[in-house]
């Protein structure tokens, strides 16, 4: 996740899940809303093509700042799965 608007990644993600069983979108930090936002807009919105949630992982990341100082960042990473391909 990044800076575009929400809709970019929920029809990019949308794509990948026409020729793909499983998606994985990913969000770190102030971005792990982000990620959840599209992955919810995604299965509700699209209910009728019966896109599930198939795995959802939470971890951190070890990063170091721009003064030096390690630290840790949230992460999350949700499996969006396409049921015509399983």
């Amino acid at each position: 996740m990044g800076g575009k608007p929400i809709m970019s990644y929920v029809t990019a993600t949308l794509t990948q899940l026409a020729s793909l069983p499983v998606v994985t979108i990913a969000g770190r930090g102030k971005r792990i809303t982000q990620a959840i936002d599209v992955s919810q807009m995604i299965v509700k919105r699209m209910n009728e093509v019966g896109y599930k949630i198939s795995d959802i992982r939470i971890s951190s990341d070890s990063l170091v700042s721009k003064d030096g100082r390690e630290r840790k960042v949230s992460k999350i990473e949700i499996d969006l799965k396409n049921p015509s391909s399983s």
